[in-house]
């Protein structure tokens, strides 16, 4: 009541009546300057700026046709290995001689490509449908490398044909030369099962790794080719690594996705 008191005889007293009313201190106007500048600034940023966005995902380089199993169509014992690892074959080319109850049998390739992976060797007993070798499709020797991403299903919808990708390829040593650059060429329509992705790639592992955590959908990333690089395509540092790729690589992917408004606004 005391404090009340005082501050209504200082009211009345009229000697002070004829003194300038002080609004702020100048350092007050400062801190309010900056403030409104501060505020101006992010409302044009709510309104005109935007948030890009990184999803990341694993994959593997591939020549975009896949691959395929060879089964031996029948039982017997490998006495020869007519084919070799890394080379390509023709169609219909022998790559197994297996002795059989009724007589030696060639096993032949299905398609043309590159032999990836031969499980038969020579003393190796095998039986109808057993897996032989693993088949890469390849038309020639200019055949461009792709990388094949497995992106979560429920992620897949916000990547868009043509987003730039950078990819890092486990054969390369990133620090020193940097990930290799891609854009989005097709996105698959659904989610690909384990039994699906194992016959596009010919191996039951990669299948089981890249559906671990759900069945993916399949995003096609085309690399962006490069005359003066020794790899033969384009590499955030210069020149990339002094050889060339190797197709069934693992990889994974880093999509830069369209930039996003960082406020929604909603209208009534």
């Amino acid at each position: 009541m005391q404090f009340r008191q005082q501050a209504l005889s200082k009211l009345q007293s009229p000697e002070e009546l004829d003194l300038p009313v002080r609004y702020a201190r100048p350092q007050g106007l400062l801190v309010l300057a900056v403030t409104v500048v501060v505020m101006a600034a992010a409302s044009v940023w709510a309104v005109t700026g935007s948030i890009s966005s990184t999803l990341k995902a694993p994959g593997i380089l591939t020549h975009g046709q896949g691959s395929y199993v060879l089964q031996s169509p029948v039982t017997g014992q490998v006495t020869r290995v007519l084919a070799e690892e890394g080379k390509r074959i023709a169609a219909g080319a022998p790559v197994l001689k297996v002795r059989t109850d009724q007589g030696d049998k060639v096993v032949r390739s299905i398609a043309a490509g590159r032999v990836t992976t031969l499980v038969a060797r020579i003393g190796t007993v095998v039986t109808t449908g057993a897996d032989v070798a693993n088949v890469e499709r390849v038309s020639g020797s200019d055949d461009p490398l792709l990388a094949m991403i497995y992106v979560p299903a429920d992620s897949a919808a916000t990547v868009p044909v043509g987003a730039s990708v950078d990819l890092t390829v486990q054969s390369v040593p990133t620090q020193e030369y940097g990930t290799l650059r891609g854009r989005v060429k097709a996105i698959g329509r659904a989610a690909q099962s384990e039994q699906k992705i194992s016959g596009f790639l010919g191996d039951k592992e990669l299948a089981g790794q890249f559906t671990k955590d759900g069945p993916p959908v399949g995003v096609l990333v085309q690399l962006e080719r490069s005359s003066s690089a020794k790899s033969g395509y384009q590499w955030s540092s210069d020149g990339g690594p002094p050889f060339a790729l190797e197709s069934m690589t693992l990889a994974s992917g880093a999509f830069h996705l369209a930039e996003q408004r960082p406020i929604d606004w909603l209208l009534p």
